[in-house]
């Protein structure tokens, strides 16, 4: 594991407006001044967290994810962030993991946010996802993932960090905050949660409140209420040296989630 340079996007999202918000994701990107390896942008970037699925949708190679190889080739990096796909006919929450050669990896949400009607409309996953970058197993996760720490539960220290892409509303980010640190310091990794900031499409307001937490609990990064690009470093050995000095997750419960819907 080398250590890895990680920029987050705090971003206000354009409501339902594609172009408009890719184009300022690229005017704020072009700001950065030292090389990343991974770019982490929020849940459903270029358009809120809307439920128009009919209207927005695009398919698998459309036009965002045309947008994810060029920036991610441009960059040299992986880029992530979810967005509105459908595929054989449903809709889905994906996430994109988006590799600077142009091939890519997928998670689905599987915690489908039933109070804001999210499960009327997206099909939830089932498998979770871990990918390789620099050595180091990420997991990554959408939003409402957050509140679940069985599917979240790191078995077998199978990922190293965990990743959290969001449109977490201000109302309920004492939630926010008291859970990220318990996932990183249950789970023995680093933490990086991005959420939008700003009103959406239905007047709910964002404060973002981004945040890095390395796996004792210790903030590395966090920001409030203003759009955010920011690169900040994450250290392989404080992974390695807690997990030598308190050697938790060998006494993990063993377990098994269905995911059969």
């Amino acid at each position: 594991m080398d250590n890895l340079k990680i920029t987050v996007f705090q971003g206000y999202l354009y409501w339902e407006n594609i172009d408009r918000n890719l184009q300022n994701i690229e005017l704020k990107l072009s700001n950065i001044r030292e090389k990343t390896n991974l770019i982490i942008l929020p849940e459903m970037f270029n358009t809120g967290f809307s439920m128009e699925a009919e209207k927005l949708a695009e398919p698998m190679g459309g036009k965002t994810m045309k947008w994810m190889q060029k920036i991610a080739a441009k960059y040299e990096c992986v880029i992530t962030g979810s967005i509105i796909i459908k595929d054989e006919n449903k809709f889905y929450n994906r996430l994109i993991w988006m590799r600077a050669n142009g091939t890519y990896e997928c998670y689905d949400k599987r915690h489908l946010f039933a109070l804001g009607k999210e499960h009327q409309t997206y099909t939830p996953g089932t498998k979770k996802l871990i990918v390789e970058l620099n050595g180091w197993n990420v997991c990554p996760m959408i939003c409402y993932d957050l509140r679940f720490p069985v599917w979240l539960r790191n078995v077998d220290a199978e990922y190293d960090l965990l990743l959290i892409v969001a449109n977490w509303p201000e109302r309920r980010i004492a939630h926010w905050r008291a859970l990220i640190p318990a996932r990183a310091i249950e789970n023995q990794a680093y933490v990086i949660a991005v959420n939008r900031v700003g009103h959406d499409g239905n007047e709910v307001y964002h404060s973002g409140d981004s945040t890095c937490i390395d796996p004792n609990g210790n903030v590395v990064y966090y920001k409030r209420d203003e759009e955010d690009m920011y690169t900040f470093t994450i250290i392989a050995e404080e992974v390695k040296k807690t997990r030598r000095a308190l050697p938790f997750l060998k006494d993990m419960d063993e377990f098994e989630i269905k995911t059969e819907i």
